[in-house]
């Protein structure tokens, strides 16, 4: 089966995040860029899943030229092939970026090149959109899974699993599909110097959308407010023993 995983270019946010004058965006002036954790884990599945059915993995991104990079990380570690989309991505909302996917997938179709499963990462790391891999699936008229750590194939069948809010859950659905991954269910390779020479070599299909696009509709983003913390000081010295003893004795670490 072959099998199609989008990614995103999105800023670095693994320390303290800001976001720009105007509250649009997130402000990547001083960090580096990359995908997300669960985009990361999607590659992952995409290229075990390719490689247990005879199939192969193809990258895709929408953005700016500056996301061959993310392509080429994806390429090293054991994509085949990669598409980049080339615009600019503060113009698009979740159905301009389904919308991008789906007419790449279709003009590879009418080529001969069709995607029995589409992986995708489960929300937008820089602007916390979960839309685009559910648009994606109704442009498609494909079944959709969403927040799952892991997919397995066999035959026409596509079994995914996750965590829900009451334990583990098990989805089944038929291919062609369409699932959203999030991070903890496999361990993410990561390029290695061949790798990164190879991914060099390969040859990357860019296209332009050939839609109007709609826009995010966004007002703002907004920053959750930073988790309390308190502290209670116990005593000085000697004197705080007892205390703590008491303090270990209600948080069960003693009995």
């Amino acid at each position: 089966m072959d099998v199609l995983v989008c990614v995103k270019r999105v800023p670095d946010t693994a320390n303290a995040v800001s976001l720009t004058d105007d509250s649009m965006s997130v402000d990547a002036r001083h960090v580096g860029y990359t995908v997300s954790a669960h985009e990361e884990c999607a590659v992952e599945l995409a290229i075990q899943t390719a490689n247990s059915t005879g199939g192969t993995a193809t990258v895709l991104s929408v953005g700016t030229e500056d996301s061959v990079q993310q392509l080429r990380d994806a390429l090293a570690v054991g994509c085949g092939a990669a598409v980049l989309v080339e615009t600019d991505p503060d113009r698009l909302g979740p159905a301009d970026v389904a919308g991008a996917i789906a007419d790449v997938m279709k003009t590879h179709e009418s080529q001969g090149r069709s995607y029995g499963l589409v992986l995708l990462g489960n929300d937008a790391q820089d602007t916390g959109d979960f839309q685009v891999g559910i648009r994606l699936a109704y442009e498609l008229g494909r079944p959709v899974v969403t927040g799952v750590t892991t997919v397995e194939v066999s035959g026409d069948q596509l079994t995914a699993r996750g965590e829900g809010p009451d334990g583990p859950e098990v989805w089944e659905a038929p291919v062609p599909a369409v699932v959203t991954i999030m991070e903890g269910g496999v361990d993410p390779r990561y390029p290695s110097i061949p790798g990164r020479m190879k991914a060099k070599k390969v040859q990357i299909e860019t296209v332009a959308p050939t839609r109007e696009p709609v826009g995010n509709g966004r007002v703002r983003l907004t920053l959750p407010p930073p988790a309390p913390s308190q502290v209670e000081v116990l005593g000085k010295g000697p004197e705080a023993a007892p205390v703590v003893v008491d303090l270990f004795q209600r948080l069960g670490v003693l009995r």
